[in-house]
């Protein structure tokens, strides 16, 4: 039998992040740096609708079979906010400007998005993020747009709207799930996102994209890897490190999601690095490790 969760106070932040919470987070952006290789060697092309609904809906239903929880109260309208912000407008975002732009590129442009959550930070959540954050960040977003500026091909400008956009999205839930907390488990708070996105986006799939005739047999490993891996242990592990670290320091964290986009995109489907993009990446590398360690020193 399903039951409802009582809401309760959100986890507060940790003071200082211990190293166990940094490393468990960092998984979920490392997973989502394979997301966009993942579309491009097995998932159907050009459905970025479909391939949404499918890394959502399938882990949402699982996860919730598994929780048996359902929200309560005021954690309704809640979670559908961040549900929408994080899954329903986030994931179609994302998966077109996977079609659209290398890997790499896509992912680079995440970079911008600890600014925006230290912008966001100041007027919802009535903190200021330290200056070593901000300057780490400014850092970390050079050194990306290093690798963006200097890539073969000029990329296509509405790929790079949509994950401009995209990323807005995931900073502003950023902000909002810490500012709200978590009445229940991050897993469980997994699952509920997951199943509202998915099920707002499964009509919309079906009318405008349709299904393919056939799927492959890897389209469906494509699917299960990243329903599994790219999006419930990824989100679930997401979720908690909001709970539990600085939201700058969360969004820090996810500029490891273009370093490890350019590396699967070179390792995997042979997308050249020239040296201004290999320095680009080593000024990020360096300076998100920086700004993490100042964080962890400053509190």
């Amino acid at each position: 039998m399903v039951t409802t969760a009582e809401p309760k106070p959100g986890t507060p932040t940790r003071e200082p992040a211990p190293l166990r919470d940094l490393l468990l987070t960092v998984i979920a952006p490392v997973s989502f740096g394979t997301v966009y290789v993942a579309t491009t060697l097995l998932l159907p092309p050009d459905r970025p609708l479909l391939a949404a609904a499918m890394r959502a809906l399938p882990a949402g239903l699982l996860i919730l079979a598994f929780t048996r929880t359902l929200p309560r109260g005021t954690w309704w309208p809640k979670t559908i906010v961040l549900a929408t912000l994080n899954i329903g407008a986030f994931f179609p975002l994302l998966f077109f400007a996977a079609y659209r732009l290398p890997g790499g590129i896509a992912a680079t442009l995440g970079a911008v998005q600890p600014l925006i959550v230290a912008a966001l930070a100041l007027p919802l959540l009535k903190t200021r993020t330290p200056r070593s954050m901000v300057m780490a960040s400014v850092v970390v977003a050079g050194g990306v747009a290093l690798m963006t500026t200097t890539a073969a091909t000029a990329p296509d400008p509405i790929g790079l709207a949509a994950m401009l956009t995209a990323v807005s999205l995931m900073a502003l839930a950023i902000v909002l799930g810490k500012k709200w907390g978590s009445p229940v488990p991050p897993l469980t708070m997994t699952g509920w996102q997951l199943t509202i996105g998915g099920l707002a986006l499964a009509p919309l799939t079906l009318v405008v994209e349709g299904l393919p005739a056939t799927f492959t047999a890897a389209n469906l490993i494509g699917f299960a890897y990243v329903g599994l891996i790219g999006t419930a242990l990824a989100y679930t592990l997401w979720f908690r490190g909001i709970q539990r670290l600085a939201p700058t320091s969360v969004s820090l964290l996810s500029t490891t999601n273009p370093l490890v986009a350019t590396l699967a995109g070179f390792l995997f489907l042979g997308q050249a690095l020239t040296p201004w993009q290999i320095t680009g990446f080593t000024i990020a590398l360096v300076a998100l490790v920086a700004g993490q360690s100042m964080n962890r020193s400053s509190t």
